[in-house]
């Protein structure tokens, strides 16, 4: 019954689109005898005008206001904010780079990078790099020798290379609470292991700083409600969560797109990490100068209460293969410089990149925290004794919104895929750019699509605020430039997005404003993250209980 009705209702279609092109033909001839000369010429012109406005209108649906503030220098006299720094590993290193502060080192390997290569800006776009008016005044890195480069960095601020000339150097402190202590510290920048984000940030709110915490939020669950009840009971003090992916320009676009309903109802989104290399898979080098003199391990083990957070919850839901299997106390080079191969330092891919994709659709879209999550996975190629799975899938349930975001990703492979926002009437690709297409059953676009404006199953609409990945080498890298993680276009120039987050941070220390990664949109984040992790180590869904505010096993 079901394969007749199908067959003629295709008929029907069939004999409409004959009795259209009938009519079309009958309106032709009309046309063309109204037109005594250059009837069939006539014709022509009317036609061609006709597709054009349809087309006209068919691109006027995207077009937008932009509502990017247009990029406002900081002030000369702008009130100079002291910040201090917490970790200066990778990423404590790109931040204080963010600030405007590099080792000469690194500004000297920038400089021969230029020299080799003139297409290379990376040492101009530094150079010339805003100067957000902050002053390196503490430095704290439990490694002496990244303690000592981060001290160096900070002194560096005309920016040059080996043999310049440095600044005051900023005082270094070996406990990350002496720092805190500092009078002459306003505000702090937390790149320190997971298991430090939440204990760090509580206690720099606790000092009187301003904060900019590195993703993710929290390394335990409990913390979390802590972290979030402190501050919001110290609104004068600024959190910003650091998810760089808010300063970019293309996600305004997007989130404009959705809210005038252009994708139809959406019902899906797709998104995901592929890596496939050592340094993807957190596999870092080891430094030469690393041993126990050298490195504060008893200060690197963790808070205690935190790990008896973690253990209680481990012990309870029977998870002791996820614990260990070296005891907290027992030193270990692999463990302190790739220590997000283990849950006892680790958020795992879920804390480390699926965040990244959530805050992103959460950007857009506002989803807001899921009704449930269920994943799976494991280590499935990186056989090096860790404990964190290198291949995982989450879906989460978004029940109100009748919507699904399926996360997948693999440490093992760098195939390349983009973030899909599925919708009934068209598909958007969200990246450092953006791409609509336009589904063959859309509703929406019925007429556009038999009129021949619109092509089912290529880019309708494309908006591409700028492109320029030079020097972009490794897969991580290139991962990042492709998610939009690296640079943003304001205006049509080029920004790092780290310096605009940062850049937005200090904007709001001064006005006593709210930044666009605050405590909310990091309670949210955290707690999606947390749901995704429980889901996989205890194989089961989890949910999310809206009105108690609780991550619940049914």
């Amino acid at each position: 019954m079901g394969e007749d009705k199908d067959i003629n209702n295709r008929k029907e279609d069939k004999d409409s689109s004959a009795n259209e092109f009938s009519q079309g033909r009958r309106d032709a001839l009309k046309v063309i005898a109204t037109v005594p000369v250059l009837g069939a010429m006539a014709y022509g012109v009317y036609r061609k005008k006709k597709a054009e406005n349809t087309n006209r209108n068919a691109a006027e649906m995207f077009r937008f206001g932009s509502k990017v503030a247009p990029y406002s220098p900081t002030s000369s006299d702008a009130q100079v904010i002291r910040v201090g720094i917490i970790g200066f590993g990778i990423r404590g290193t790109q931040l204080m780079q963010g600030l405007g502060f590099a080792t000469p080192e690194y500004v000297e390997n920038l400089i021969e990078q230029s020299r080799i290569n003139s297409a290379n800006t990376r040492y101009q776009d530094f150079v010339e790099q805003e100067d957000l008016r902050v002053e390196i005044t503490a430095v704290c890195d439990i490694f002496d020798t990244y303690a000592e480069a981060a001290v160096n960095a900070g002194a560096n601020i005309h920016r040059e290379g080996v043999g310049g000339t440095l600044g005051s150097k900023p005082r270094r402190y070996r406990h990350y609470k002496e720092l805190l202590a500092a009078p002459d510290v306003d505000a702090v920048v937390i790149a320190s292991p997971d298991h430090w984000h939440g204990t760090m940030a509580m206690d720099a709110l606790r000092a009187g700083k301003h904060v900019y915490l590195e993703k993710p939020m929290t390394w335990t669950v409990p913390e979390t409600y802590e972290l979030r009840s402190l501050s919001r009971s110290n609104p004068h003090l600024v959190f910003q969560l650091g998810h760089q992916n808010r300063q970019i320009e293309a996600y305004e676009r997007a989130r404009q797109i959705i809210e005038k309903g252009l994708l139809g109802r959406i019902s899906l989104i797709e998104t995901g990490t592929n890596r496939n290399d050592p340094n993807g898979a957190w596999v870092y080098p080891i430094h030469k100068d690393a041993n126990p003199k050298t490195i504060d391990w008893k200060q690197f083990e963790g808070d205690p209460d935190r790990i008896k957070e973690y253990m209680d919850y481990m012990t309870s839901a029977g998870l002791s293969e996820y614990v260990g299997p070296e005891s907290r106390d027992k030193f270990s080079l692999e463990r302190f410089f790739r220590w997000r191969c283990w849950w006892d330092y680790s958020t795992g891919l879920s804390g480390d990149l699926l965040t990244h994709e959530y805050d992103a659709m959460n950007q857009i879209l506002h989803l807001g925290i899921p009704s449930s999550a269920s994943s799976s996975g494991g280590v499935y190629f990186f056989k090096d004794g860790r404990t964190v799975p290198d291949v995982l899938q989450t879906v989460f349930e978004f029940k109100e919104r009748e919507l699904t975001m399926l996360y997948s990703a693999t440490l093992a492979n760098q195939f390349s895929r983009s973030r899909k926002i599925m919708g009934h009437d068209a598909t958007m690709e969200v990246g450092n750019t953006l791409a609509v297409t336009v589904d063959p059953r859309s509703e929406q676009y019925r007429t556009q699509i038999e009129q021949g404006v619109v092509k089912p199953g290529e880019p309708f609409y494309t908006y591409i605020p700028g492109q320029s990945v030079d020097a972009v080498s490794t897969a991580t890298e290139r991962y990042f430039a492709e998610r939009g993680l690296l640079y943003s276009f304001i205006g049509g120039k080029r920004y790092n997005t780290t310096f605009l987050h940062l850049k937005e941070w200090l904007e709001c220390i001064r006005n006593g404003t709210q930044p666009s990664c605050s405590i909310d949109q990091g309670f949210e984040e955290a707690i999606t993250a947390h749901m995704g992790t429980r889901a996989y180590m205890e194989g089961r869904t989890m949910y999310w209980d809206k009105d108690k505010e609780q991550i619940t096993r049914e």
